[in-house]
């Protein structure tokens, strides 16, 4: 199983850079966990939209699914997607159509963000729609997706992937303010992508994200093998967060940079 960063920024995009997108695949099944801005566009340059079997979605926050619209626009309209002779497209009966499994109530979501301006139903005919509950797994070829909810200031879930041997597994933290459910969920993985967005704890209201430090304590209480920072700005020194989660972790880090490829 290998995952490639197609986007690691927090809500506002790095330069040149995108949001939440990781690429997940093994042998021939490829899932894009989490599009959020930004991510269609990364992920062209790696494969081609129409091989996709799978979306994910961790959360139903812009940054981790915005760009399921342009998505469902390619989808849609795309001259390759119809089923007449369009320029050097011959014609398809069948039309790419991928699954997208997403949290509860996000038919609801997808309907009144592109309800906005357009076709309500543009993201649920672009796309065949799960939603999934606490608890429940989703299997993709070879791939099987858990999810468990973790604390944010909507309903968000850890998402964890397991080979198709079931002997490896990737751990994506999704957005969370400290939790002991998240350490739990990440128990013994062999790669981990921890956020790491705030330079320090949020001064008032609820917790929603962590610090580098936090990231790493999380990771070294979850015994996690290998571990990645992901969803942090590139206002922030990537090198002044490695060197806070190295601390807490009390083993090497690496910060996620977009294209990169982890292997597990």
């Amino acid at each position: 199983m290998e995952v490639r960063v197609l986007g690691k920024s927090p809500s506002w995009q790095d330069v040149d850079g995108a949001c939440s997108g990781y690429l997940v695949g093994e042998g021939e099944t490829k899932v894009v966990l989490d599009c959020g801005n930004g991510v269609f566009g990364k992920l062209r340059r790696f494969c081609d939209y129409t091989d996709i079997d799978a979306v994910v979605i961790s959360h139903l926050h812009a940054d981790h699914f915005l760009d399921l619209v342009p998505y469902a626009y390619a989808l849609t309209y795309a001259p390759r997607q119809q089923p007449v002779p369009v320029h050097i497209w011959p014609g398809t009966d069948t039309p790419a159509h991928p699954r997208l499994i997403a949290p509860p109530g996000a038919r609801d979501v997808f309907r009144r963000v592109c309800g906005g301006w357009g076709p309500e139903e543009l993201i649920e005919n672009a796309f065949d729609i799960c939603e999934y509950g606490m608890g429940e797994e989703a299997t993709v070829g070879p791939l099987t997706f858990s999810f468990h909810e973790v604390p944010h200031y909507t309903r968000t879930h850890a998402v964890s992937v397991r080979s198709s041997n079931h002997e490896r597994r990737f751990t994506f933290s999704a957005d969370s303010a400290p939790s002991e459910a998240l350490v739990e969920f990440a128990a013994d993985t062999d790669l981990l992508f921890v956020e790491a967005t705030l330079p320090r704890p949020e001064r008032e209201g609820p917790r929603g994200h962590l610090t580098p430090q936090e990231a790493g304590e999380h990771a070294r209480l979850a015994g996690a093998k290998r571990v990645v920072l992901t969803h942090l700005s590139d206002e922030l020194d990537s090198e002044w967060a490695r060197v806070e989660a190295e601390r807490a972790y009390r083993g090497p880090v690496e910060v996620a940079r977009e294209g990169a490829v982890y292997e597990t």
